[in-house]
Protein backbone atom coordinates (compact mmCIF):
# COMPACT_ATOMS: atom_id res chain seq x y z
CA UNK A 1 0.00 0.00 0.00
CA UNK A 2 2.77 2.54 0.97
CA UNK A 3 4.46 1.77 -2.20
CA UNK A 4 1.42 2.39 -4.30
CA UNK A 5 1.19 5.79 -2.29
CA UNK A 6 4.62 6.57 -3.22
CA UNK A 7 4.00 5.88 -7.13
CA UNK A 8 1.53 7.87 -7.18
CA UNK A 9 2.87 10.64 -5.69
CA UNK A 10 6.34 10.29 -7.43
CA UNK A 11 3.77 10.42 -11.13
CA UNK A 12 2.39 13.10 -9.84
CA UNK A 13 5.32 15.11 -8.80
CA UNK A 14 7.25 13.98 -12.40
CA UNK A 15 3.66 15.49 -14.26
CA UNK A 16 4.05 18.71 -12.37
CA UNK A 17 8.13 19.09 -13.25
CA UNK A 18 7.11 18.11 -16.66
CA UNK A 19 4.68 20.63 -17.01
CA UNK A 20 6.73 23.11 -15.11
CA UNK A 21 9.10 22.75 -17.42
CA UNK A 22 7.41 23.46 -20.78
CA UNK A 23 6.84 27.01 -18.92
CA UNK A 24 10.22 27.67 -18.54
CA UNK A 25 11.82 26.31 -21.91
CA UNK A 26 9.02 25.99 -24.81
CA UNK A 27 8.51 29.01 -26.88
CA UNK A 28 5.63 30.92 -26.36
CA UNK A 29 2.48 29.88 -28.49
CA UNK A 30 0.16 32.95 -28.77
CA UNK A 31 0.17 35.50 -25.90
CA UNK A 32 -1.89 37.86 -27.25
CA UNK A 33 -4.51 34.83 -27.11
CA UNK A 34 -4.33 34.00 -23.25
CA UNK A 35 -4.53 37.61 -22.61
CA UNK A 36 -8.39 37.71 -24.25
CA UNK A 37 -9.35 34.55 -22.45
CA UNK A 38 -8.36 36.57 -19.21
CA UNK A 39 -10.21 39.05 -20.30
CA UNK A 40 -13.28 36.71 -20.86
CA UNK A 41 -12.81 35.66 -17.08
CA UNK A 42 -12.41 39.58 -15.89
CA UNK A 43 -15.06 40.43 -17.37
CA UNK A 44 -17.74 37.96 -16.12
CA UNK A 45 -15.92 39.32 -12.67
CA UNK A 46 -16.58 42.34 -13.20
CA UNK A 47 -20.49 41.88 -14.50
CA UNK A 48 -20.36 39.94 -10.69
CA UNK A 49 -19.48 42.74 -8.80
CA UNK A 50 -15.37 42.18 -8.76
CA UNK A 51 -14.65 45.36 -9.01
CA UNK A 52 -17.02 46.29 -5.46
CA UNK A 53 -15.69 43.56 -3.75
CA UNK A 54 -11.65 44.78 -4.61
CA UNK A 55 -13.20 48.21 -3.77
CA UNK A 56 -13.15 46.54 0.14
CA UNK A 57 -9.38 45.29 -0.11
CA UNK A 58 -7.61 48.16 -2.09
CA UNK A 59 -8.11 52.30 -1.91
CA UNK A 60 -8.48 52.14 -6.12
CA UNK A 61 -9.83 48.56 -6.28
CA UNK A 62 -12.93 49.65 -8.33
CA UNK A 63 -10.90 51.63 -10.47
CA UNK A 64 -8.39 49.76 -11.04
CA UNK A 65 -10.00 46.90 -11.86
CA UNK A 66 -12.27 48.32 -14.79
CA UNK A 67 -8.93 50.58 -15.90
CA UNK A 68 -6.54 47.82 -16.29
CA UNK A 69 -9.63 45.82 -18.07
CA UNK A 70 -9.92 48.57 -21.03
CA UNK A 71 -6.19 49.07 -21.09
CA UNK A 72 -5.82 45.94 -21.48
CA UNK A 73 -8.59 45.71 -24.30
CA UNK A 74 -6.55 48.91 -25.92
CA UNK A 75 -3.49 46.86 -26.23
CA UNK A 76 -4.58 43.66 -27.70
CA UNK A 77 -7.29 45.90 -30.15
CA UNK A 78 -3.68 48.22 -31.11
CA UNK A 79 -1.67 44.80 -31.82
CA UNK A 80 -4.60 42.96 -33.59
CA UNK A 81 -6.70 45.08 -35.90
CA UNK A 82 -9.51 42.61 -36.48
CA UNK A 83 -10.41 42.82 -32.54
CA UNK A 84 -9.80 46.49 -32.64
CA UNK A 85 -14.01 47.21 -32.64
CA UNK A 86 -14.72 44.73 -30.11
CA UNK A 87 -11.56 46.28 -27.97
CA UNK A 88 -13.46 49.56 -28.62
CA UNK A 89 -16.99 48.29 -27.39
CA UNK A 90 -15.16 47.05 -24.26
CA UNK A 91 -13.11 50.14 -23.15
CA UNK A 92 -16.23 52.08 -23.40
CA UNK A 93 -17.94 49.94 -21.36
CA UNK A 94 -14.84 50.84 -18.68
CA UNK A 95 -14.83 53.70 -19.14
CA UNK A 96 -18.69 54.19 -18.12
CA UNK A 97 -17.82 52.36 -14.89
CA UNK A 98 -14.78 54.37 -13.82
CA UNK A 99 -16.88 57.25 -14.68
CA UNK A 100 -19.61 56.33 -12.39
CA UNK A 101 -20.53 57.29 -9.10
CA UNK A 102 -18.72 54.12 -7.91
CA UNK A 103 -15.85 55.09 -9.72
CA UNK A 104 -15.79 58.79 -9.01
CA UNK A 105 -16.53 57.53 -5.05
CA UNK A 106 -13.44 57.85 -3.65
CA UNK A 107 -11.51 60.85 -4.38
CA UNK A 108 -11.88 64.01 -4.48
CA UNK A 109 -14.13 66.06 -6.57
CA UNK A 110 -12.53 69.53 -5.64
CA UNK A 111 -9.08 68.68 -6.31
CA UNK A 112 -7.01 69.83 -10.13
CA UNK A 113 -7.44 68.14 -12.01
CA UNK A 114 -10.88 67.46 -11.02
CA UNK A 115 -10.58 64.32 -8.71
CA UNK A 116 -6.86 64.74 -8.13
CA UNK A 117 -4.09 63.97 -10.63
CA UNK A 118 -4.63 59.68 -10.19
CA UNK A 119 -8.42 59.52 -11.50
CA UNK A 120 -7.71 61.92 -13.89
CA UNK A 121 -4.51 60.64 -15.45
CA UNK A 122 -5.84 57.23 -15.72
CA UNK A 123 -8.71 57.54 -17.38
CA UNK A 124 -7.33 60.37 -19.67
CA UNK A 125 -4.64 57.52 -20.95
CA UNK A 126 -7.75 55.30 -21.30
CA UNK A 127 -9.45 57.61 -23.76
CA UNK A 128 -6.38 58.18 -25.25
CA UNK A 129 -6.30 54.56 -25.83
CA UNK A 130 -9.78 54.33 -27.13
CA UNK A 131 -8.65 57.16 -29.82
CA UNK A 132 -5.91 54.60 -30.69
CA UNK A 133 -7.94 52.11 -31.65
CA UNK A 134 -9.02 54.22 -34.37
CA UNK A 135 -13.40 53.59 -34.07
CA UNK A 136 -13.88 57.07 -32.22
CA UNK A 137 -16.14 59.97 -32.78
CA UNK A 138 -15.61 63.45 -32.98
CA UNK A 139 -17.42 63.86 -29.43
CA UNK A 140 -14.60 60.95 -27.82
CA UNK A 141 -11.79 63.50 -29.09
CA UNK A 142 -13.40 66.84 -28.04
CA UNK A 143 -13.51 64.64 -24.21
CA UNK A 144 -10.01 63.83 -24.95
CA UNK A 145 -9.18 67.62 -25.56
CA UNK A 146 -11.34 69.20 -22.92
CA UNK A 147 -9.83 66.31 -20.06
CA UNK A 148 -6.38 66.56 -21.33
CA UNK A 149 -6.26 70.76 -21.09
CA UNK A 150 -7.73 70.67 -17.52
CA UNK A 151 -4.77 67.90 -17.06
CA UNK A 152 -1.98 70.48 -18.47
CA UNK A 153 -3.46 73.43 -17.07
CA UNK A 154 -3.38 71.71 -13.55
CA UNK A 155 0.55 71.01 -13.57
CA UNK A 156 1.06 74.66 -15.63
CA UNK A 157 -0.05 76.25 -12.33
CA UNK A 158 1.00 74.19 -9.99
CA UNK A 159 4.12 75.37 -8.02
CA UNK A 160 5.44 71.13 -7.80
CA UNK A 161 5.88 68.62 -10.88
CA UNK A 162 3.69 65.89 -8.88
CA UNK A 163 -0.04 66.75 -7.78
CA UNK A 164 -2.18 65.58 -5.43
CA UNK A 165 -3.99 62.44 -5.61
CA UNK A 166 -5.93 62.66 -2.12
CA UNK A 167 -6.41 65.80 -0.28
CA UNK A 168 -2.72 66.63 1.18
CA UNK A 169 -1.27 63.14 -0.45
CA UNK A 170 0.47 63.03 -3.71
CA UNK A 171 2.69 60.13 -5.21
CA UNK A 172 5.15 60.95 -8.44
CA UNK A 173 3.78 58.01 -10.08
CA UNK A 174 0.52 59.31 -10.68
CA UNK A 175 1.83 62.39 -11.77
CA UNK A 176 4.14 59.99 -14.64
CA UNK A 177 0.85 58.42 -16.18
CA UNK A 178 -0.85 61.87 -15.95
CA UNK A 179 1.91 63.57 -17.91
CA UNK A 180 2.25 60.31 -20.06
CA UNK A 181 -1.41 60.52 -21.20
CA UNK A 182 -0.59 64.20 -22.55
CA UNK A 183 2.08 63.08 -24.43
CA UNK A 184 -0.66 60.51 -26.09
CA UNK A 185 -2.46 63.31 -26.71
CA UNK A 186 0.21 64.72 -28.64
CA UNK A 187 0.87 61.67 -30.43
CA UNK A 188 -3.16 61.02 -31.67
CA UNK A 189 -4.30 64.28 -32.04
CA UNK A 190 -2.38 67.31 -32.68
CA UNK A 191 1.22 68.30 -31.38
CA UNK A 192 0.10 70.72 -28.22
CA UNK A 193 1.33 69.61 -24.77
CA UNK A 194 5.05 69.26 -25.29
CA UNK A 195 6.62 72.40 -23.60
CA UNK A 196 4.63 71.11 -20.27
CA UNK A 197 5.72 67.45 -20.65
CA UNK A 198 9.65 68.76 -21.13
CA UNK A 199 9.38 70.97 -18.35
CA UNK A 200 7.67 68.11 -16.50
CA UNK A 201 11.06 66.26 -16.79
CA UNK A 202 13.47 69.04 -15.97
CA UNK A 203 11.49 69.68 -12.65
CA UNK A 204 11.43 66.00 -11.58
CA UNK A 205 15.09 65.82 -12.31
CA UNK A 206 15.37 68.01 -9.76
CA UNK A 207 13.16 65.96 -7.01
CA UNK A 208 15.51 62.70 -7.48
CA UNK A 209 15.68 60.47 -4.39
CA UNK A 210 18.80 61.43 -3.85
CA UNK A 211 20.07 57.10 -2.23
CA UNK A 212 18.70 56.27 -5.74
CA UNK A 213 18.46 58.51 -8.31
CA UNK A 214 15.17 57.43 -8.88
CA UNK A 215 11.72 59.21 -8.49
CA UNK A 216 10.64 59.30 -5.19
CA UNK A 217 7.75 56.72 -3.82
CA UNK A 218 6.00 59.54 -2.24
CA UNK A 219 6.16 63.42 -1.80
CA UNK A 220 3.35 64.22 0.74
CA UNK A 221 2.80 64.53 3.23
CA UNK A 222 6.02 62.94 3.66
CA UNK A 223 9.08 62.40 1.22
CA UNK A 224 9.75 58.71 0.97
CA UNK A 225 12.97 57.23 -0.94
CA UNK A 226 12.19 55.09 -4.08
CA UNK A 227 10.02 51.98 -4.36
CA UNK A 228 9.90 48.55 -5.89
CA UNK A 229 5.43 49.12 -6.56
CA UNK A 230 5.90 52.44 -7.91
CA UNK A 231 8.71 52.27 -9.87
CA UNK A 232 7.97 49.41 -11.42
CA UNK A 233 5.17 51.53 -12.75
CA UNK A 234 6.80 54.62 -13.26
CA UNK A 235 8.90 52.40 -16.01
CA UNK A 236 6.08 51.60 -17.56
CA UNK A 237 5.15 55.08 -18.39
CA UNK A 238 8.23 56.92 -18.28
CA UNK A 239 9.14 55.85 -21.54
CA UNK A 240 6.21 57.62 -23.33
CA UNK A 241 7.07 60.88 -22.18
CA UNK A 242 10.69 60.74 -22.54
CA UNK A 243 12.78 58.00 -23.78
CA UNK A 244 16.17 59.08 -23.09
CA UNK A 245 15.45 59.59 -19.21
CA UNK A 246 13.37 56.59 -19.31
CA UNK A 247 15.85 54.49 -20.34
CA UNK A 248 18.44 56.02 -17.92
CA UNK A 249 16.16 55.78 -15.11
CA UNK A 250 14.84 52.30 -16.00
CA UNK A 251 18.63 51.23 -15.92
CA UNK A 252 19.03 52.36 -12.12
CA UNK A 253 15.68 50.49 -11.48
CA UNK A 254 17.12 47.48 -13.19
CA UNK A 255 20.46 47.67 -10.57
CA UNK A 256 18.69 48.37 -7.52
CA UNK A 257 15.85 46.70 -7.22
CA UNK A 258 15.72 43.53 -10.26
CA UNK A 259 16.52 40.43 -8.63
CA UNK A 260 17.26 36.99 -10.09
CA UNK A 261 13.88 35.78 -8.33
CA UNK A 262 11.34 38.97 -8.73
CA UNK A 263 11.65 42.60 -7.92
CA UNK A 264 12.55 43.84 -4.11
CA UNK A 265 10.06 46.47 -2.67
CA UNK A 266 13.31 48.40 -1.11
CA UNK A 267 16.53 48.79 -3.31
CA UNK A 268 19.25 46.11 -2.15
CA UNK A 269 20.39 46.55 0.78
CA UNK A 270 17.57 47.87 2.87
CA UNK A 271 14.70 46.35 4.08
CA UNK A 272 10.90 47.58 5.14
CA UNK A 273 7.25 46.28 5.46
CA UNK A 274 4.83 45.70 3.13
CA UNK A 275 2.19 47.74 2.57
CA UNK A 276 -1.35 48.26 0.35
CA UNK A 277 0.69 49.44 -2.24
CA UNK A 278 3.48 46.65 -2.17
CA UNK A 279 1.30 43.89 -0.89
CA UNK A 280 2.97 41.40 1.60
CA UNK A 281 6.47 40.83 0.47
CA UNK A 282 7.88 37.35 0.57
CA UNK A 283 11.59 37.65 1.27
CA UNK A 284 11.84 41.14 0.40
CA UNK A 285 10.13 41.00 -3.13
CA UNK A 286 6.98 42.70 -4.13
CA UNK A 287 4.17 40.05 -6.23
CA UNK A 288 3.19 43.23 -7.47
CA UNK A 289 6.36 45.28 -8.45
CA UNK A 290 7.32 41.74 -10.14
CA UNK A 291 4.21 41.65 -11.99
CA UNK A 292 3.98 45.20 -13.45
CA UNK A 293 7.90 45.08 -13.75
CA UNK A 294 7.08 42.53 -16.62
CA UNK A 295 4.76 45.25 -18.77
CA UNK A 296 7.90 47.56 -17.88
CA UNK A 297 10.48 45.34 -19.55
CA UNK A 298 8.10 45.04 -22.61
CA UNK A 299 8.13 48.32 -23.67
CA UNK A 300 11.73 48.65 -23.01
CA UNK A 301 11.91 45.51 -25.47
CA UNK A 302 14.15 43.70 -22.66
CA UNK A 303 14.23 40.23 -22.32
CA UNK A 304 13.38 40.25 -18.73
CA UNK A 305 10.18 40.37 -19.87
CA UNK A 306 10.34 36.75 -20.86
CA UNK A 307 11.59 35.24 -17.67
CA UNK A 308 9.24 37.14 -15.33
CA UNK A 309 6.35 36.14 -17.61
CA UNK A 310 7.76 32.24 -17.43
CA UNK A 311 7.96 32.57 -13.47
CA UNK A 312 4.65 33.78 -13.38
CA UNK A 313 3.32 30.91 -15.40
CA UNK A 314 5.25 28.68 -13.25
CA UNK A 315 3.94 30.02 -9.45
CA UNK A 316 0.37 31.70 -10.35
CA UNK A 317 -0.97 27.82 -11.23
CA UNK A 318 -2.90 29.16 -14.12
CA UNK A 319 -5.79 27.37 -15.67
CA UNK A 320 -6.93 28.22 -19.12
CA UNK A 321 -10.60 26.50 -19.83
CA UNK A 322 -11.70 26.97 -23.95
CA UNK A 323 -12.83 30.47 -22.88
CA UNK A 324 -11.25 31.51 -19.88
CA UNK A 325 -8.14 31.59 -18.54
CA UNK A 326 -7.36 32.62 -14.82
CA UNK A 327 -4.74 32.45 -12.27
CA UNK A 328 -4.47 31.49 -8.36
CA UNK A 329 -7.84 29.80 -9.98
CA UNK A 330 -9.47 33.45 -9.77
CA UNK A 331 -9.17 34.09 -6.69
CA UNK A 332 -7.75 37.89 -7.07
CA UNK A 333 -9.48 38.96 -10.08
CA UNK A 334 -7.19 42.10 -9.56
CA UNK A 335 -4.13 40.18 -9.90
CA UNK A 336 -5.44 38.63 -13.02
CA UNK A 337 -6.32 42.53 -14.64
CA UNK A 338 -2.65 43.21 -13.64
CA UNK A 339 -0.86 40.33 -15.43
CA UNK A 340 -3.22 40.72 -18.78
CA UNK A 341 -2.46 44.28 -19.06
CA UNK A 342 1.72 43.85 -18.16
CA UNK A 343 1.66 40.96 -20.77
CA UNK A 344 0.48 43.06 -23.49
CA UNK A 345 2.24 46.07 -22.52
CA UNK A 346 3.47 47.66 -25.92
CA UNK A 347 4.92 51.31 -25.40
CA UNK A 348 1.84 53.80 -26.77
CA UNK A 349 4.29 56.70 -27.93
CA UNK A 350 8.21 55.72 -27.53
CA UNK A 351 8.21 53.98 -31.12
CA UNK A 352 7.62 57.65 -32.66
CA UNK A 353 10.28 59.23 -30.41
CA UNK A 354 12.63 56.95 -31.32
CA UNK A 355 12.36 54.03 -28.85
CA UNK A 356 10.25 51.84 -30.61
CA UNK A 357 11.14 47.89 -32.15
CA UNK A 358 14.84 47.93 -33.78
CA UNK A 359 15.80 51.07 -31.80
CA UNK A 360 19.66 51.22 -30.32
CA UNK A 361 17.80 50.39 -26.74
CA UNK A 362 16.82 47.02 -27.64
CA UNK A 363 20.01 45.93 -28.82
CA UNK A 364 21.75 46.75 -25.83
CA UNK A 365 19.35 44.46 -23.92
CA UNK A 366 19.48 41.31 -25.98
CA UNK A 367 22.41 39.48 -23.96
CA UNK A 368 19.77 37.98 -21.32
CA UNK A 369 21.10 34.90 -19.62
CA UNK A 370 19.10 31.68 -20.41
CA UNK A 371 20.66 30.18 -16.66
CA UNK A 372 17.91 31.44 -14.56
CA UNK A 373 16.09 28.24 -15.56
CA UNK A 374 18.57 26.17 -13.77
CA UNK A 375 17.32 26.98 -10.19
CA UNK A 376 13.59 26.92 -10.95
CA UNK A 377 14.39 23.35 -12.76
CA UNK A 378 16.48 21.49 -10.03
CA UNK A 379 13.19 22.82 -7.72
CA UNK A 380 10.72 21.38 -9.82
CA UNK A 381 12.48 17.76 -10.44
CA UNK A 382 14.39 17.66 -6.92
CA UNK A 383 11.36 16.02 -5.17
CA UNK A 384 10.42 13.73 -8.45
CA UNK A 385 13.77 12.30 -8.28
CA UNK A 386 14.17 11.98 -4.61
CA UNK A 387 10.74 9.86 -4.66
CA UNK A 388 11.73 7.19 -7.68
CA UNK A 389 15.16 7.16 -5.76
CA UNK A 390 13.65 6.55 -2.48
CA UNK A 391 11.61 3.85 -4.45
CA UNK A 392 13.94 2.25 -6.30
CA UNK A 393 16.39 1.27 -2.89
CA UNK A 394 13.33 0.04 -1.48
CA UNK A 395 12.92 -2.07 -4.29
CA UNK A 396 16.46 -3.33 -4.48
CA UNK A 397 16.43 -3.51 -0.48
CA UNK A 398 13.49 -5.94 -0.67
CA UNK A 399 15.26 -8.41 -3.87
CA UNK A 400 18.68 -8.39 -1.15
CA UNK A 401 16.30 -9.46 1.67
CA UNK A 402 14.49 -12.07 -0.80
CA UNK A 403 18.32 -13.29 -1.80
CA UNK A 404 19.07 -14.04 2.02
Amino acid sequence: MLRKLMIGVAVIATLVAGVGTARLVLPWTDPARGVVKQLAFLRAELEGGADLAAQKQFPEGYFFLNVLYGLSWVQVGIDDPARSADATAQVRWALDRIESTDGTAPFDESLQPQYGVFYAGWTNWLRGGLIALGHSDAADRDTFTSESVEIATAFRTAKTPFLAAYPGQAWPVDSVVAIASLRLYDALVVPRFGQIARNWVTTAKTKLDPATGLLPHQVVPQVSGARGSSQAMIQRFLIDIDPAFARTQYEIFKDKFVTGLGVREYPKGSTGQGDVDSGPLVFGRSLSATVVTVGAARVHHDPLADRLAREGELVGMPFSGLKTKRYLFGAVPIGDAFLAWSTSARPMVAADQGGGQGSRDQVEFDGESGWWRLPWLVLLWLPALILWGALRLRHRGRRRKRGH
